[in-house]
């Protein structure tokens, strides 16, 4: 990436609910019971169940440099999972198939529907749920950004500004893309698959996992597999175990002040294990009820080892335990998110899960 502080043709803008087109010398413009100009449209209003709302539509060349969203986690007692709930899509160059398919929170690192800190080198989030993207997502003709809202109830109120370039050289740059999956029970002895069918050209650039265990003992033993360019029954790269894949080891373990060890949550640039519960932090609040499996997620950038494809790309993770009597396969609850890059067109993905078989236990 180029130093910012070269001359450059460059143009700047950013699109908010105030500007929704990015015009130059039109931003702030909505008038409010303070006046003229005085924060009078700062978010999206009652986006009602079934909405399908367009965040931005940019015609190119040009990149998307920065996101920023925040809205509510949930609209009532029992309706608390918006961040499953919506949907966010992106669109480059009129594609008809989106490149971009993710529950809105689980793209920006924010799994189960929970709302927690993460600071990392492309995705931050902020208290309470300021939820920032820095991953760059350059396009030729045209951008559009799209949130669906799949939640029961209207969205009061979302919040956001993408701020982008025009003018940007993206002859030869390769396209941002995102998917989501989810497996409830995943299958004994059989790998997890975070992504497939994959086809073109293009680079890998992270994973995002949300794991609640099922099964007793502990659950990190399984390697992550990258199949690249043809490779059938192995791979040519196989990690060491998941707590490895993440940086970790010897099952994060910390010590507290009374010399009792636990898991230690952590953030870095390009790693981390943001979020642990092993209890539904809404209910336990309320009820001090412990009622669901432990839930755990991690992320990884490979930002300095990136994965480089040329024809396709698959990647999977085992799922190993480990126990007094050694190794053993085991089944649990894994949904995750895979980011990269690659060329037009690409293959359309599988049908993301209806909106009750996304919710966490």
């Amino acid at each position: 990436m180029r130093d910012i502080f070269y001359r450059t043709d460059l143009e700047s803008r950013a699109i908010t609910a105030e500007n929704p087109r990015g015009e130059k010398g039109r931003g702030g413009m909505a008038s409010s019971v303070l006046g003229p100009a005085r924060k009078g449209s700062p978010c999206l209003k009652d986006i009602k169940s079934g909405e399908n709302v367009t965040l931005c539509s940019i015609d190119g060349p040009g990149m998307i440099r920065h996101i920023w969203m925040t809205v509510d986690d949930r609209t009532s007692d029992s309706d608390r999972f918006v961040l499953r709930d919506l949907v966010l899509r992106m669109y480059w160059d009129d594609e008809s198939d989106p490149s971009v398919e993710v529950p809105l929170g689980d793209f920006f690192l924010l799994g189960f529907g929970e709302s927690y800190t993460v600071t990392s080198s492309l995705v931050s989030v902020i208290p309470s749920r300021g939820m920032n993207s820095y991953i760059q997502m350059p396009f030729r003709k045209k951008a559009v950004i799209k949130v669906e809202n799949q939640h029961r109830n209207p969205i009061p109120a979302l919040f956001f500004q993408i701020d982008y370039t025009l003018g940007d050289d993206t002859e030869d740059a390769l396209y941002f893309h995102a998917s989501w999956r989810r497996e409830k029970y995943t299958e004994k002895a059989r790998d997890y698959t975070i992504i497939d069918d994959i086809r073109g050209d293009g680079v890998y650039l992270g994973t995002f996992l949300c794991l609640s265990a099922l099964e007793r003992y502990w659950w990190g033993e399984g390697e992550f597999k990258f199949f690249i360019d043809g490779d059938d029954e192995y791979p040519t790269i196989c990690g060491t175990g998941m707590e490895d894949y993440f940086g970790g080891s010897w099952s994060f373990a910390g010590l507290d002040e009374k010399g009792r060890t636990y898991e230690k949550t952590y953030c870095t640039p390009y790693l981390g294990y943001p979020f642990y519960s092993h209890h539904d932090s809404y209910l336990f609040n309320k009820y001090h009820n412990d009622d669901c499996p432990p839930m755990r997620a991690f992320y990884r950038w490979h930002l300095t080892d990136p994965v480089y494809f040329h024809s396709d790309l698959r990647l999977t993770v085992q799922q190993i335990g480990v126990s007094y009597g050694g190794l053993f396969e085991r089944q649990d609850d894994l949904s995750s998110v895979a980011y990269w890059y690659q060329t037009e067109p690409h293959n359309p993905f599988a049908p993301l899960p209806c909106v009750s078989e996304r919710w966490p236990r």
